[in-house]
């Protein structure tokens, strides 16, 4: 197990080096000035100009550069954004949580229906419960987010009225905003406004957190649908079956812990697909995240802010898929037998 780390520390931290190293060359492919696009800082005065350009080693080797860069990036020292003029870290850490929130809960939508649904359809193999499920998957899968995103704004805003178009809460309440996750914000300042601050917030994220969660519900359902198809053909189902466990015993106690196994590591694996589509999600609802401030920087041309934002959403897949993967060699006797070298 420890040479096991060993690898995966090794292999994150090439992983770390390798982004690094591409967002760093990015002051240089970007077009402009590279000192404007290393500081964010634009019509500086002469002596300025000179200071930054001591503080961020131009005049040295491009090794030294890299190398103040990473320290640059530890410290939080991320430049400055060329539209708003403020700290790119701080953007990050007020936008990010927003995505963040979105994602997480858009998994866990994924994940109590997905799941569920593919068991059934396992167990109903072949039958209409299945077919109805597969039909259902196949619509959702093919579904494009954004198509589905305008879709629910025409019906459910404009036509029937029931849910906001944008935003993460109504502009008649004023909430503190002290870890940035709305709901757990309202929820540790005891429900002000009455309960009805929480309840419209709720209304807020539900269809972005439902259009969100299309892609990897539909994912969660077939992988689920087809480890369980796997797991019920072992000859250790057949065996307990011949002893005369019924249907619930074996789905309950003996199929679905197996099957759920690799099911673990492909939700943590939608987790990072998630960032990816809240981009588009953010931007369709106006939803304050990261995403949405990242392609807004990107129509803006804000070099500094392009670069930021990338390395702090890439930083975040990588250790997202490292996580699950390690945490399915933790769950999976037969990784971690692997991972021990015995095979």
């Amino acid at each position: 197990m420890r040479e096991y780390l060993f690898r995966r520390l090794s292999l994150l931290l090439f992983m770390l080096l390798t982004l690094t190293a591409f967002t760093f060359s990015l002051n240089y492919l970007f077009p402009g000035d590279v000192l404007t696009n290393l500081s964010g800082q634009v019509n500086s005065s002469y002596a300025q100009s000179q200071a930054l350009a001591d503080k961020y080693l131009l005049e040295e080797n491009i090794i030294v550069q890299y190398g103040a860069f990473l320290g640059r990036i530890v410290e939080g020292d991320w430049g400055y954004s060329l539209s708003s003029g403020q700290p790119v870290f701080e953007h990050i850490l007020l936008l990010f949580p927003a995505t963040i929130e979105l994602c997480v809960y858009a998994l866990v939508v994924a994940i109590v229906f997905g799941i569920p649904s593919g068991v059934i359809a396992a167990v109903f193999h072949k039958r209409w419960p299945d077919k109805v499920i597969n039909s259902l998957t196949l619509m959702g899968f093919s579904i494009p987010i954004f198509w589905l995103a305008l879709l629910l704004i025409m019906v459910f805003c404009l036509g029937l009225g029931l849910f906001p178009m944008s935003g993460r809460i109504g502009l008649l309440y004023e909430i503190e905003p002290y870890s940035h996750f709305i709901l757990v914000d309202i929820i540790s300042q005891g429900f002000p406004y009455g309960g009805l601050a929480f309840i419209d917030a709720l209304k807020h994220l539900a269809l972005p957190t439902i259009v969100l969660a299309m892609y990897p519900t539909t994912v969660l359902i077939r992988f689920t649908r087809d480890s369980m198809l796997n797991v019920l053909e072992q000859n250790y189902i057949k065996t307990a079956r011949a002893k005369g466990l019924n249907r619930r015993q074996l789905i309950l106690h003996h199929a679905l812990r197996n099957a759920l196994l690799p099911v673990i590591k492909q939700i943590g694996l939608q987790f990072s697909t998630l960032l990816t589509l809240a981009m588009i999600t953010e931007v369709i609802f106006s939803w304050p995240g990261v995403g949405r401030w990242l392609i807004e920087s990107i129509y803006q041309r804000d070099y500094p802010a392009i670069q930021g934002g990338l390395l702090a959403v890439s930083v975040f897949v990588i250790f997202a898929n490292m996580f699950a993967e390690f945490s399915h060699t933790v769950l999976n006797p037969i990784s971690r037998n692997q991972a021990h070298g015995k095979i």
